[in-house]
Formats: C-alpha cells, sequence, structure tokens
C-alpha cells in the first residue's frame, strides 16, 4: 500500500463521513438530548460497529451476505424496522431543558450507555453498509502484502475520521440546546426522526446492482 494509495483513501474517507447518515443524524441527535457526554458514548457505539463491519468484511464474510438473498432482506427488514422505530422515539421527544441538564447526575451514565447500544445497533442493522464496505475497501489493498494489516489501517484511518466528523455533528447538537428555543429544538428532533425515516425508506427499496 502506497502513500499515494492512502491520501485517496483519506479523500475517499472524508468524503463519505461528511454525507449524513443514520450514524451522523443520532451524534447530533444524541448532543441535544444529552451534552457531549451522551453524544461520544454514542460516537463510541457508533465506531465499535463500523470497526466490526470492517473485520467482518477484513475475514470475508461480507461474502456470504452478497451471496445470500435471504439473508440480506432478513437484516434489511430488521435495519428498516429499527430505523422506523428510532424515528418514532426522536418524533417524541421532548426538548432538554439546559438548565436541568447542567446539573450532572447518575441519569447521566444510564443516557450515555443507552446512546452507546443505539448507535451500535444502527451501524449494524445496515447491511448496505456492509455491501458498500466489502465494495469499497478491497479497492485499496495491495492483494500481494499481508491482507489483514492493510485492512486494520484503512479501518483505522476511516474510523478516526468518521469520528471527527461526529463529533461535528455532535458539538452542532449542543450548540443547539443554547441557541434554539425549545419549540425549534422539538423541530430539530423531528427533522432528525424524518432524516432515519427517510433512510429507512432508502434501504427498504434499495437493491443491489446485478439484483
Amino acid at each position: 500500500m502506497t502513500l499515494d494509495t492512502l491520501l485517496l483513501f483519506m479523500i475517499a474517507s472524508v468524503a463519505l463521513a461528511i454525507t449524513p447518515g443514520p450514524t451522523m443524524l443520532l451524534a447530533m441527535s444524541n448532543g441535544i438530548a444529552g451534552g457531549m457526554r451522551a453524544a461520544v458514548w454514542g460516537i463510541a457505539g457508533a465506531s465499535l460497529g463500523t470497526a466490526i463491519l470492517v473485520a467482518v468484511v477484513a475475514l470475508g464474510l461480507g461474502s456470504l451476505l452478497a451471496a445470500s438473498e435471504g439473508l440480506f432482506n432478513a437484516i434489511r427488514v430488521a435495519g428498516v424496522a429499527y430505523l422506523v422505530w428510532l424515528g418514532v422515539k426522536m418524533w417524541r421527544s421532548e426538548p432538554i431543558d439546559i438548565h436541568a441538564a447542567l446539573a450532572a447526575s447518575p441519569a447521566d451514565i444510564l443516557r450515555g450507555r443507552t446512546a452507546f447500544l443505539r448507535s451500535l445497533t444502527v451501524a449494524l442493522s445496515n447491511p448496505k453498509t456492509l455491501l458498500f464496505f466489502a465494495a469499497f475497501l478491497p479497492q485499496f489493498v495491495t492483494t500481494t502484502s499481508p491482507q489483514i494489516q492493510q485492512y486494520v489501517v484503512l479501518g483505522t484511518i476511516f474510523i478516526g475520521i468518521d469520528t471527527c466528523v461526529m463529533l461535528g455533528y455532535a458539538a452542532a447538537g449542543t450548540q443547539a440546546v443554547r441557541w434554539l428555543s425549545r419549540r425549534s429544538l422539538r423541530m430539530v428532533n423531528r427533522g432528525c426522526a424524518a432524516g432515519m425515516w427517510l433512510l429507512a425508506a432508502t434501504l427498504a427499496v434499495w437493491r443491489r446492482p446485478g439484483a
């Protein structure tokens, strides 16, 4: 793997990371609902999910999903249902009271764990992401060299870039809490919910090339 290949991969990863997706919307939503503490927990969950998907591709298991229409559809249905449910939760959620949020409490830990599990589930419940990684990552891997180490390097770079972008989304969410009215925050929550439903609809109708 050459330096030029790594630079090209980094540019492509930045372009992919800044595109709004479910984990990015969750980062912003977690920042609004629980501040940076909850958002960081959620980012950790999303990053762990991405690491698992990269490991699955590196081990060659992504080809199993690509070959099995039944398995792909089962995971897709589960992913669509979860995104719809998450959108309903966001739509119904009440905007945070900034004065109450500034007072630290043990509930912050529970909220953080909830954000972690929610983001991890979203990251793992999208078969489209796994197939994308299966098609994207091998283009930057040199087949004549040990491949596992290269996947580790590529996965680390992508997760690092993705984490930085999610932190930006989360920071935007925390600033929204401070500067927007409760009515405006409710609209932001519902906008994120609508985004989740749009992503669910996209996943529901998406077909793999050649399918």
